[in-house]
């Protein structure tokens, strides 16, 4: 299955000549002519973006906001524009949209898109103001000082270590704003290349370089009257800094090849999870953009720093996929919360919810123990006996294969026999002594596979791996005669 689904409601010459990259690049494309071909589309294939022309004979965007409006499963929707306004930007980012371009269509924007969806945007208030969970004194204070700041205008600089939740924290700092109602918009600064960046961030006109067919709205443009977020600001060129720099100065922008400058009214958050202070050292990042962004310094505490939040955190994410995927209500073993307390949460946040989603779909509304927090590599958590002594976890791996035989009953004698004998070193390996890693991860996989009914995009969330990992690692088990799947 392809990493993205893209469904393109446009004339199919705005996009056939990108097609063999869109392959190459493992993304999935469609096309539809209309807003009813687009709804059988969505409902057999469920793409996760719509690139779509505000207008196409006998179409308007419109009709897929409407269906979009009351449906959270509904793709994200980009528009893609001829020649592109301020007032149409706007006009469709306030009814919904991802994002507004305008062409050409760039390969390197499809590939910066996510492959997991984002947050849905019908509620604005929801999307905006994500729940901040946790009472720590160390969040109490960070806390206080961002919803003292958020009403003013002053930018503001996020620092904090990766999976800390610096845009959460821009997004509620928006939504405390008198800008609240203005749009929100978030740009990462690691994800394209300078002269992309720079087009993305100011906008530039039909012409100005190679492929500039048409003119194109920046984000600050987009931004005004609103927020604009700056993730990874340290990524950013010393040149393209500077250019940056003017525009918090001056409140002006010039669009690369344009004659004529534009005013904005934005409120610029900016997030890095660097030394900002040693980056100025080191010449690579401008020390007087350093003191504009400095204004309101936030610094986001690690997990490991937040005591209790741990649990209140794991706690909110286990209710939360729970009901998400329909399973019953379960607990943590005491077993398990001494583990969580323990670990050191190097991905922090972000890591603690991915190992909440996987606790909860491999403990299927059981009490969740340690043996349901397996990761992989060289951050493997030493709790080898835990995995053993789960016998709970050991019935449901059997219930499952046993299940899994009934419904191949018809299959030959000799395909059963291998299956029961492959089920049999299963069980063995899990009743034995201590098991090599190298087991322990096919099993895993194994797991993984049976739990998403063979869906490798979504194993390999669950098993916090990459999908070309995930591949590489059943082609060499199909090497050795171990078909898994």
């Amino acid at each position: 299955m392809s990493s993205k689904r893209i469904l393109f409601l446009t004339p199919a010459s705005a996009v056939t000549r990108i097609f063999p990259q869109l392959r190459s690049a493992d993304i999935e494309a469609s096309l539809a002519e209309n807003a009813k071909g687009a709804s059988t589309f969505i409902e057999s294939s469920k793409p996760q973006y719509i690139i779509s022309r505000p207008s196409l004979p006998g179409y308007k965007a419109e009709e897929i906001f409407a269906e979009a409006k009351n449906n959270d499963e509904y793709p994200r929707i980009i528009i893609l524009a001829e020649k592109g306004t301020p007032d149409e930007a706007r006009y469709y980012m306030d009814l919904g949209a991802y994002d507004y371009w305008t062409d050409p269509l760039i390969l390197e924007k499809l590939l910066s898109l996510p492959e997991n969806l984002p947050e849905p945007k019908k509620n604005e208030e929801k999307s905006f103001a994500p729940k901040i969970v946790g009472s720590s004194l160390a969040m109490r204070r960070v806390l206080a000082l961002a919803k003292q700041v958020a009403p003013s205008k002053a930018t503001v600089l996020i620092n904090g270590e990766s999976g800390t939740g610096k845009e959460m924290f821009s997004k509620n700092l928006h939504a405390w704003s008198d800008r609240a109602k203005g749009p929100f918009i978030a740009i990462n600064c690691a994800a394209l290349p300078e002269h992309l960046l720079e087009s993305e961030l100011f906008g530039h006109e039909k012409g100005s370089f190679t492929g500039a067919i048409g003119r194109k709205i920046g984000k600050f443009e987009l931004a005004s009257g609103g927020t604009l977020l700056l993730d990874e600001i340290t990524e950013m060129d010393l040149g393209l800094q500077a250019k940056l720099l003017r525009a918090l100065q001056e409140g002006e922008i010039d669009r690369v090849g344009g004659t004529e400058t534009v005013k904005v009214d934005v409120r610029v958050i900016a997030t890095s999870n660097r030394n900002l202070e040693d980056w100025v050292k080191e010449g690579k990042f401008r020390q007087d953009l350093y003191f504009r962004l400095n204004v309101i310094p936030l610094r986001l505490p690690a997990l490991r720093e937040r005591g209790d939040d741990i649990i209140e955190l794991a706690q909110f994410f286990l209710e939360m996929y729970t009901k998400e995927y329909g399973l019953q209500k379960a607990k943590f073993s005491d077993e398990a919360i001494q583990w969580l307390k323990r670990y050191d949460w190097p991905g922090n946040v972000r890591e603690l919810q991915n190992l909440m989603e996987r606790a909860v779909l491999l403990a299927a509304g059981k009490d969740i123990v340690p043996a349901h927090f397996l990761l992989d590599g060289d951050n493997w958590p030493l709790f080898e006996d835990n995995l053993l002594d789960d016998t709970s976890f050991e019935e449901e791996n059997l219930k499952e294969e046993n299940n899994q035989e009934q419904i191949d009953e018809q299959e030959s004698l000799e395909e059963v026999t291998e299956k029961k004998q492959e089920k049999t070193s299963v069980t063995d390996e899990f009743s034995g002594a201590l098991m090599p890693l190298h087991e322990v991860e096919r099993l895993m996989i194994k797991k993984g596979l049976a739990v998403t009914q063979g869906n490798r995009t979504q194993a390999a969330e669950l098993l916090g791996i990459s999908v070309r990992t995930l591949r590489n690692k059943l082609n060499e088990y199909r090497s050795m005669g171990l078909d898994i799947e």
